[in-house]
This record gives structure tokens, sequence and C-alpha cells, in this order.
């Protein structure tokens, strides 16, 4: 009699072994699409980022990547870098050009770390660049104008007529677009498509939206742009139309150097969350959705339309050459404390735009119902006096200022305590980054604040700690955009 047991422990092996067989083959497929590992090269370009303290990204300036609203830099490129670099743990510098021929040099030279540009995925920039994940998709569009009656014709129908709607129609059009994009490969192609010659005019000063202008205003006829930023003007210049598009649907990303794998990777991770967020969406509704944005950035108090920072602008220049100061700096300091508004009062008593104190103020000849350009006026005398108190010990002009922001914060005295602690320790007291810093940081435990060497005891050192690195990290934004 056959034992039907005996075949149970063979069968069970072979089970076995298939299901390892598949795991196995499971997991060699599953290895063939993850990313390659990180080489020790390149985790020491990671950590050469957070050593450095901050992350340097190339833009666009434009009423939708980055822009400067009342003092405050905005727009979709600008949100997106700083939660990037909130995920990374460092700061922020923005470099600003609206050349991609030359980000992309920029990139290679490491002048940046990389390119945050709504960058379209093709073959031609794969050979230069590294593309991250997908932010998102986009066409692009042809931009034209309305007929000029169109607001008293009878029917859309009639109005259609006047419009192209099929690209056939370009043949012989003479269509600017902005140098070195992917509109010129894209126009080339059609142009072939079609069978017929388009004029192609590569605008080496414009950008997108200048290009925009000039068509609304009758400059010129046409121009191609991404769609989303074509929606978004159409919005601010009812007269263009900007329903025919020339391309299908193309991803588009960010951009980093050639084979840096551990910045595309940490990228990528970052992106998986982030574009799943509620704050993903409402970042981008904000900019191509919400018709408020667009007259944000093209009203008086952008820097976009009008150089402006602030309403202050002739005061505060005029005010600033009294110190040898860069009017963007104060600019700055003034939006740190007030946000540019003159009536506003702290809980401690600071009033105005520049938050004087009341003793202070009083001193100066100002109170709560001094005019904008006094309340300035008094502030600039208080900075003169803490740049003379510090000229003798702080000789460099520039690292002088942020001792005087610091100073202006909290107290001149907190930081000559922290310069004495520095020298104890062995760092430089006339050195602010690094050094004077990170003992004003260290001013909030007893170790150092009982310290003999300290003379005004307690500091809660992470409030000047901040107000100096935003005030500096805001004035580089400023340069970005407003013209000195």
């Amino acid at each position: 009699m056959v034992n039907k047991n005996n075949f149970k422990l063979p069968l069970v092996l072979i089970i076995v072994s298939l299901l390892f067989f598949m795991c196995r083959n499971n997991n060699t497929v599953k290895n063939s699409v993850q990313e390659k590992p990180i080489t020790k090269k390149e985790k020491s370009f990671i950590k050469k980022i957070r050593e450095k303290g901050k992350i340097t990204a190339v833009t666009e300036c434009n009423s939708t990547s980055y822009f400067i609203y009342r003092g405050t830099p905005m727009g979709y490129q600008y949100e997106l870098l700083n939660s990037f670099s909130e995920y990374l743990g460092v700061g922020l510098n923005i470099i600003v050009n609206n050349d991609i021929e030359k980000s992309i040099e920029m990139l290679n030279n490491n002048e940046c770390d990389l390119m945050a540009i709504d960058l379209t995925i093709n073959k031609e920039r794969e050979k230069l660049v590294d593309f991250t994940s997908p932010i998102g998709k986009i066409s692009q569009v042809l931009v034209q104008r309305k007929p000029k009656n169109w607001r008293k014709m009878k029917t859309w129908e009639e109005v259609e007529k006047k419009l192209i709607r099929d690209p056939i129609q370009l043949a012989g059009k003479k269509i600017y677009v902005q140098k070195n994009t992917s509109f010129v490969s894209r126009l080339k192609n059609l142009s072939n498509e079609i069978g017929d010659s388009i004029i192609i005019i590569e605008d080496p000063d414009k950008g997108m939206e200048e290009l925009i202008e000039m068509v609304a205003n009758g400059d010129i006829d046409y121009t191609v742009c991404d769609e989303h930023v074509a929606l978004v003007n159409q919005k601010y210049y009812p007269d263009i139309d900007v329903k025919t598009p020339v391309s299908f649907n193309q991803n588009i990303a960010w951009a980093v150097k050639k084979g840096n794998d551990s910045l595309r990777i940490y990228i990528n991770k970052w992106l998986e969350d982030y574009l799943k967020s509620k704050q993903s969406v409402y970042v981008y509704n904000k900019y191509f959705k919400n018709t408020r944005a667009v007259y944000l950035a093209r009203s008086k108090y952008s820097s976009l339309k009008s150089g402006q920072i602030s309403p202050y602008d002739n005061v505060v220049k005029k005010e600033s050459s009294k110190i040898n100061w860069d009017w963007r700096l104060l600019s700055s300091l003034i939006y740190q404390e007030s946000g540019f508004n003159p009536k506003v009062r702290s809980w401690v008593g600071a009033f105005g735009l520049m938050q004087l104190m009341p003793n202070t103020a009083k001193k100066y000849g100002v109170d709560t119902s001094s005019p904008p350009d006094k309340q300035i006026e008094a502030g600039i005398k208080y900075i003169k006096l803490l740049d003379a108190q510090l000229k003798d010990y702080i000789p460099d002009s520039i690292e002088r200022k942020k001792f005087v922001l610091a100073s202006y914060n909290v107290g001149i005295g907190h930081v000559f305590d922290a310069r004495r602690l520095a020298e104890k320790y062995n760092k430089n007291p006339d050195l602010w980054n690094n050094n004077v810093d990170s003992f004003l940081l260290l001013k909030s435990k007893p170790k150092y604040y009982l310290d003999s060497v300290v003379y005004y005891g307690y500091c809660r050192g992470s409030e000047p700690f901040n107000f100096v690195n935003e005030i500096f990290e805001r004035y580089n934004n400023y340069k970005n955009v407003v013209k000195e």
C-alpha cells in the first residue's frame, strides 16, 4: 500500500522553492527600476549643502515663478524651493536668470545646485542635465490677439473665424519666442509637420510674459508659451486668445548637474510626498487659478511692474545714503520689523515702521503720531549710533552691518557679551556667521549666560540670530529683482 504522506515533504519543498524563486524574481525586477545607490562622493554633495547651510537655485523672474510684492518674495517656484529647502534643513539662496542656456551653464559650472524652472523634458536637454521626477505636465499654446471689435461681435463664432485654430494656418507667419527654449524646437518640428515655413524670431532679451504683453499691445502678432502661463496672463490681458495648442502634453521638471544623483534622489523623494499634499494643491491654485495673484504680480507694489519694494522707497533711498547702506537692506529691516505698516505696535510697546521703543523714539523726537518719513529718519539715527559704537571693534563695514542688526534687535550689550564668549572659546569675535552668532544663541543656556565674561545675563538668542539671517535672506531676494 502506498503511503500518501511520503509525497507531502517533496511537495512542500517544491512549493517553497517556487515561492522563493518568485520572490527572488520579484526582487530582481524591483531592483532593476530602483534608483542606483548613492556613492560616498555623491553623499558628500548633500553634506556640503548642509555644511554651507543653504541650497542655491536658479529660477526665472516672472509673475508665476518668482517676484516681490510689498517686500514679500512670492511665486510658485519660490514656494516650492522654500518647501524643499525646509525638507533638507537648510536656507535658500536664489539666483535669477531668464536665459535657459545661461542657467544650464551656471548649473554645469557649479554656480548653482539646481534649476527650478518649468523645463520641458526632451532628449536634447537630457544630454546636458539630469531631470528630476516631473512636477507637472504642460502643453504649448499660441498667443494671439482677438480682433479689435470682438466685444461688439454678435456671436463667438464670428470671433473664432478671425483666429488661428489650425496649425496649418501658421504657414508664413512670424512668431516671436524666448531664445533657447523648447518653443523653438517645437515650432521647427511643426513647420516640418505642416510642410511649410514658419518664421521663428528668437528674442534674446524677453521672457514669455514680456512677449505676451507685446502681443496684447499689438507690437507683435504671435508668440508661443506654456499653457498655464498663458492662462494666467489672459486674466490680465482679456484681449488675447490662448486656446490654440501647438504641442501635446509634455512633462516638466527641475534639473540638476549631470551625474548629481544624490541631489536628484533627495528632490524626487520630497516631490513624491509634496505633490500628494494639500499644500501642493493650494500653492498651484494660488498662482495659476487665483486671479488675485495675477494682479498682485502686476500691481505698482510689485517688483515686476514698478521695481518697487514698498510705498516708502523714496524715503528709504534718501535715508539709507546717510549711513552708507544699500536701500534694499534697510527695506528688508523695515519689513522685518513692521511689514511696512506705520501703525503697528508690538506687545512690549515698540511702534511704527522701525519698531522703536518709546524711550528711544522720544530721544529722536518721534512718537506714535509721527509720519512714516520721520519714523524712518529716527530709525536711521539709532542705526548710526549703533554703528559708531561698533566701528572700532568691527572694522569691516559689511560684517559690521550684521552686528548692528543684531544690536538693533536685542541690544548692543548682549552682542558684546557674545563677542567676549566667542573670544573665550577661541572663535573670531569680529565675525558674525558661525562665530559670534553661535554664542548669542548659547546665551539662553546657564553655562554661558552665567559665565564671568557675560555682563548682561540671559538672552533668548534665537530671536536676533533669526532676525539677522532673515533680513539678509530677504535682502538677497530684493537684490535679485529690484535695481539698486
